[in-house]
């Protein structure tokens, strides 16, 4: 039996001029990370798909302080590209259908980005000698299970195309790592919130926009699904922690590590607590209890990254969501003020 590792410190590394690659820069999690990046002084390279006007990156001016490669995940001709071109040290792979509705909608899309995105890029990052890669993947990847809290040595047991497309994700980084010696790690968050998630249908933004309407916020479940939660800064942390320590130790290369506050509330009562921040509780949530093929409880156990990253939220639940009201509510009234002028 080995000994247990001790916490592994960032030392010398420095993000300092440091070429590093990050798909999915314009989504919620990207478009946090990127400005981290650089301000660290990290020279950003962003692989962008679509354009993305109402991305909190083009809105707030950062894609026009980094580079960026027009394209998509599914051409691998221009990873390898890209990779060589800009000598690439460290690659933030968040770029996945992320949606569980679309998933169940178009199962095959989602496998299409999800799996065969993640295998082309990691390959790319192979042959051109990428030094370091993080992968995003979901506590979703676990899969339903009567033992929780999640830990890493769980089995990846999705079910529903989305959690099967993490499943997968994860299963293949490992082959990657443990097969080709490629130093890539797995980062599963709980469900991510925070200003800049334009995916309405989140419950968060969700129950953000229809307060700020004054309309009552439809709950597809029955209010009592249960789910972890990290804001969206604190992922970002801890993106940039695990890269960290991941540049200075081999081991972790092909490990997992769970990032989330820790925390069961049920859909309802994150709900209601929105609503008490905002000032509603008046505005009663209307639960339409008609979702389905979804799991009823999933949270993580945070322990892996506490011990050995030395990780902890600097947020939290309460100033997170503090945070994200505020965004939202400057970021709609924006929008009217846009739309009123047109």
């Amino acid at each position: 039996m080995t000994a247990p590792r001790k916490p592994v410190a960032e030392g010398s590394f420095s993000w300092g001029g440091r070429p590093v690659f990050v798909t999915g820069a314009t989504g919620l999690l990207g478009s946090w990370l990127v400005p981290e990046l650089v301000q660290r002084g990290a020279f950003v390279v962003a692989l962008v798909r679509d354009g993305s006007p109402r991305s909190r990156l083009v809105r707030d001016g950062w894609l026009g302080r980094i580079a960026s490669v027009q394209g998509s995940l599914s051409d691998d001709g221009l990873l390898r590209r890209a990779f060589a071109e800009y000598s690439i040290d460290t690659v933030f792979h968040l770029g996945a259908q992320t949606l569980v509705g679309v998933a169940k909608v178009d199962p095959v899309g989602t496998l299409e980005a999800n799996v065969r995105g993640t295998w082309l890029l990691l390959d790319a990052a192979r042959q051109a000698g990428v030094k370091q890669v993080l992968v995003a993947s979901s506590d979703k990847a676990y899969g339903d299970s009567p033992n929780l809290p999640y830990r890493e040595d769980h089995p990846l047991q999705g079910r529903f195309p989305y959690d099967v497309s993490k499943s997968c994700t994860d299963l293949i980084t490992t082959m990657y790592a443990r097969t080709f010696g490629l130093r890539a790690a797995i980062v599963r968050c709980g469900n991510l919130f925070g200003g800049g998630d334009l995916n309405f249908s989140r419950l968060v933004p969700g129950v953000i926009k229809a307060t700020v309407r004054d309309e009552p916020f439809l709950i597809r479940s029955d209010g009592k699904f249960v789910r972890d939660f990290l804001y969206v800064e604190d992922a970002a942390d801890a993106y940039i922690t695990l890269a960290s320590r991941l540049a200075g130790e081999e081991s972790f290369a092909g490990e997992a590590f769970n990032f989330g506050l820790e925390l069961r509330p049920t859909m309802l009562e994150l709900t209601e607590k929105i609503l008490a921040m905002m000032g509603r509780t008046d505005l009663r949530p209307v639960v339409q209890n008609i979702a389905s093929a979804e799991i009823r409880e999933q949270y993580l156990d945070a322990g892996k990254a506490r011990k050995l990253l030395s990780w902890k939220p600097r947020y939290g639940m309460d100033e997170g969501l503090r945070r994200t009201i505020e965004w939202y509510k400057e970021f709609l009234d924006e929008e009217r003020t846009h739309a009123a002028n047109r």
